[in-house]
């Protein structure tokens, strides 16, 4: 058996990361950046009209007011789409839209509510004296040319999306999205929607990672019930190492007579790493290598799979994708929190932000192994290395966010 920092050092010496394709816009959303993004022109992209107006020159201003507007000649319209071809001159203006170009010999905007309005008579008085540079946008004022935009390891989200097609990109070099086989394991396991005999349990393990494996932004290839049947497992499992990149199995991988897990993957050559790790819950946790394969096999018990997937197998899953992991973070406990002295402890929990700024936590009230309603009202996992003293309320713990869920 080996610590929680040996089993994290020995996966991570495991991880190669799988490369980069390239993907249309439409394609982009969830991947990783494969490039840094940088700007094809500056923007805006040229000097135009903050609000619909008239663009006059300042001087030609100065002094109106309503009492006693200026007097300037209507020439021409720039409209967004279609810029003026004109030179103001003294004693001109031109109508100007938002987001159109300032005609050159133009240096300010007055808007439309401090005018008479538009109309087609050619003569518009100004109520309200301008300045050089009033309601107008400079080219470059937010990005200048070759500015990077977006860094190369960013997860591609709306904002970037929005971004990439304001710039122009029509494709984009992303990481490759790794493959992943998920497979649970147990003749008790029936699929929800039918009825369940004495002894025998609902399949929640395989939604649940699937549920997980799509926050991690990976592809899951292959999912399947597996009975505690080794030519069945096999099988599965020789298709799995030949066509994916991670396979996660849930249950086998302890000491049952039909746990059958960690001796297949060893008949088939999975190089085995460790299979047991000093921490509570998930302690038969296997983790193996098969050429560039990655195998994890983690405990059957719910809420030991889920907080082994996110603490071992999340993390690996961004380190493929050369993407930046999620922080932990440090919270001060509201509860008492019970510590293992030979163990790391995980445990659900709930973190929040107090008035005066501080970041808080407690644990879930429900600790089993079995008892997955615990992670329903949680939004993060509590972890405290192995200790002889507990950890009491007012003390600091380590928290692991659950990346879709708030902190309020």
């Amino acid at each position: 058996m080996i610590t929680v920092q040996e089993a994290h050092s020995i996966i991570s010496n495991n991880i190669q990361p799988l490369g980069f394709e390239t993907v249309s816009l439409k394609n982009a959303g969830n991947r990783v950046l494969a490039q840094d993004i940088t700007a094809t022109f500056p923007m805006p992209q040229f000097d135009n009209s903050a609000m619909d107006g008239f663009a006059v020159r300042a001087v030609d201003t100065v002094g109106a007011n309503k009492t006693s507007p200026v007097t300037l000649k209507m020439v021409d319209v720039s409209s967004a789409g279609t810029p003026s071809g004109v030179i103001l001159k003294p004693g001109q203006c031109a109508q100007c839209m938002t987001g159109a170009v300032i005609p050159d010999g133009a240096d300010a905007i007055v808007i439309v509510e401090n005018t008479n309005g538009f109309s087609d008579s050619g003569i518009v008085q100004i109520f309200q004296e301008t300045h050089i540079g009033e309601h107008i946008r400079r080219q470059g004022e937010e990005i200048e040319k070759s500015d990077v935009l977006i860094s190369r390891g960013t997860c591609i989200t709306p904002g970037e999306i929005g971004t990439l097609a304001t710039f122009g990109y029509e494709k984009v070099s992303v990481m490759i999205k790794p493959k992943v086989a998920i497979f649970v394991t147990g003749s008790e396991l029936v699929e929800p929607g039918n009825k369940i005999k004495i002894g025998q349990i609902y399949n929640s393990n395989l939604y649940m990672f699937a549920e997980l494996a799509e926050k991690s932004g990976v592809e899951v290839v292959m999912r399947e019930v597996i009975k505690d049947d080794k030519d069945s497992l096999r099988r599965l499992l020789s298709e799995a190492l030949q066509t994916c990149d991670v396979i996660i199995s849930s249950g086998g991988v302890s000491m049952g007579r039909f746990d059958y897990v960690r001796e297949v993957y060893n008949k088939l050559g999975v190089q085995e790493h460790f299979w047991k790790v000093a921490q509570k819950p998930g302690k038969p946790l296997f983790f193996g290598r098969a050429d560039s394969t990655l195998i994890f096999g983690l405990p059957g018990n719910p809420v030991s799979s889920f907080i082994c997937y996110v603490e071992y197998v999340h993390p690996v899953m961004q380190d493929l994708q050369q993407k930046k992991r999620d922080p932990k973070h440090q919270a001060i406990l509201t509860e008492n929190f019970p510590v293992e002295s030979k163990k790391y402890r995980y445990l659900f929990g709930r973190s929040w932000i107090d008035s005066r700024g501080k970041l808080l936590c407690s644990p879930a009230s429900k600790m089993g192994s079995h008892m997955l309603t615990a992670s329903l009202e949680s939004n993060c996992i509590l972890e405290s290395p192995p200790r002889k003293q507990g950890l009491k309320a007012g003390d600091e713990i380590t928290i692991n966010p659950l990346n879709w869920r708030n902190i309020e």
